[in-house]
């Protein structure tokens, strides 16, 4: 096929992708559901066959999984982990084993082989990060103890999409338990030679980009996240493993790094392509008429699957002693069957141990799935109260509260002259302050106060986001261009209506501008002015006395 050709095809997906997520987001579902159906029309058996280019738009849909896993990777800071707490963690852990281990008997149980069974039982481990974290942020409830036992069991989980991605491959190799232990340790060290590598060249990398101005160095953080993540993805396939494995490597070592904010966001746009060609990709693969008349199983097996996940996930944060109404919402949260279940089905069909047909039903229960947690997901919190009226166990009144304290209660976009005056009262104080800013100058001098630096551009939503801007008291903006500050106070004004923003104006003529899109402004040439009177009134005075003299 030559490039136009494949060119075309792409374009032809995503524009049935735009319909489809748009006709989603319509009637309340996710996009990816829009992008899966989009997918399962243009292309694949029984489809219109508009798309022909199937395998090669996986090839290139496979780097969407890996940008996903790098921007995961970015998450992983041991500060995140400890802010989540024990529980939450913990619950990934054993839902991750549990739910394994009971799909695998379930499916032995049904005439599959053990490989075969343990290979399904990893597919419909995992739940959507993408569907379920959408929704909890949309609306505000990813602070609430359900939204952070499910932000917990879903970072668990991310981190075990590579151990069983590698599993699924070692299944179809087969081999008796030795060879298969000495495929697991070979694999293993070289996973750990590749951190390695990949440690030593974010260092260096690190530093030199610690000596520029990313403000005048814009697109060096973009081809540095970029060489990065594909690059480390690359690697990780030139060594015989998986390359999603190197590309969350490469995420989790620049997670600790003052960039992560503005990395995050650079390789964000990328990875919205890319993953909107992935869903697609992976609709292609469903047959909507093989779903049309399996219906009856793939609606068996689905209803079957979250009733299961459910009562596991219930069971086990109940077990590590939070409240029924707390452990039911959590359970209703992730009881949907993930993307990630596109990816490892494509690494077992490759490896030998997932058959066609075993794909095409667990490809078909996912996308069911999606439209079940477009549903659930938002009614957990009213699940959660039905469960324990029906029991009788009345929620506590912690119940309702974060569980934490924010992650920050002051932003400050710009550290400056100004801004380092203006933040003088918050030093020492119990206010945890984050400071933006491009200058690494700024950045530093922010840590040397005592407050959490970060580098990235104030003017990008995903910035803000990762800075916590929906939960702060107070925001600061001392951008002297008016043009990017004006857009900073309306975006801060719109991830948050209730906080006050204070924000500086070098001219009077812009004070008017600021205030009407919700700052209360704080004038350069008023306080020149002021400053000036003031020396003005002590030179008048002193010139009156040696007058008088």
């Amino acid at each position: 096929m030559e490039l136009w050709e494949l060119l075309a095809d792409i374009v032809f997906l995503l524009l049935a992708c735009l319909i489809g997520g748009g006709l989603a987001s319509l009637v309340g579902q996710s996009p990816l559901v829009g992008y899966l159906l989009a997918g399962m029309l243009v292309g694949g058996p029984g489809s219109f066959d508009i798309v022909s280019a199937q395998h090669e738009i996986e090839s290139v849909a496979e780097l969407g999984v890996s940008l996903l896993l790098f921007s995961l990777g970015l998450e992983f800071s041991l500060q995140r982990l400890k802010e989540l707490g024990s529980k939450p963690l913990l619950g990934g852990v054993l839902q991750v084993v549990l739910t394994l281990l009971a799909g695998s008997i379930v499916a032995w149980c049904f005439g599959m082989s053990i490989s075969a069974g343990v290979a399904v039982g990893a597919m419909i481990t995992l739940s959507s990060t993408a569907v379920v974290l959408r929704i909890l942020m949309e609306r505000g409830e990813i602070e609430m103890p359900h939204g952070r036992n499910s932000l917990g069991v879903l970072l668990t989980q991310d981190i075990a999409v590579v151990p069983l991605a590698v599993l699924m491959t070692v299944l179809g190799e087969g081999g008796t338990v030795g060879e298969v232990t000495y495929e697991v340790c070979k694999l293993a060290l070289m996973a750990a030679g590749l951190a390695a590598v990949l440690y030593l060249l974010t260092k260096v990398a690190v530093l030199a980009l610690g000596t520029l101005t990313l403000q005048r160095n814009r697109e060096l953080t973009i081809i540095f996240a970029a060489s990065m993540g594909l690059g480390a993805a690359w690697a990780a396939h030139s060594a015989g493993i998986s390359p999603a494995l190197g590309a969350f490597i490469a995420g989790m070592l620049l997670g600790s790094s003052a960039f992560a904010t503005q990395i995050r966001a650079d390789v964000s746009t990328l990875r919205v392509l890319l993953l909107t060609l992935f869903f697609g990709a992976a609709g292609m693969v469903a047959d909507p008429l093989w779903i049309i008349s399996h219906f009856h199983w793939v609606a068996t097996v689905a209803i079957a699957v979250t009733l299961g996940k459910l009562l596991i996930v219930a069971l086990i944060f109940v077990g590590l002693q939070q409240s029924l109404r707390v452990a039911a919402a959590t359970g209703l949260s992730l009881a949907q069957v993930g993307e990630f279940a596109f990816v490892l089905g494509s690494v077992g069909r490759t490896s030998g141990v997932v058959t066609d047909g075993t794909y095409a039903l667990i490809v078909s229960v996912t996308i069911l799935s999606f439209f079940i947690s477009a549903l659930a997901v938002p009614n957990a919190p009213r699940f959660g109260d039905r469960v324990a009226r029906l029991l009788g166990k009345h929620h506590r009144d912690s119940d309702n509260l974060s569980g934490a304290s924010h992650r920050a209660d002051v932003l400050v976009i710009g550290f400056g002259p100004t801004a380092q005056l203006a933040t003088v009262p918050l030093m020492g104080s119990d206010f945890k302050v984050t400071v933006i800013d491009l200058n690494r100058n700024g950045v530093k001098t922010a840590i040397d106060y005592g407050f959490d630096g970060q580098y990235g551009d104030a003017l990008l939503p995903d910035v803000l986001e990762h800075a916590s801007v929906g939960e702060v008291k107070l925001a600061i903006v001392t951008l002297p261009h008016f043009r990017s500050a004006l857009s900073a106070v309306e975006l801060i004004r719109s991830m948050n209506p209730t906080a006050t923003i204070l924000v500086r104006s070098r001219y009077h003529i812009h004070r008017l501008a600021l205030s009407i899109a919700g700052g209360t402004v704080e004038g350069d040439e008023d306080c020149v002015g002021d400053a000036m009177g003031k020396r003005v009134s002590e030179w008048y005075l002193e010139a009156t006395k040696r007058s008088e003299i």
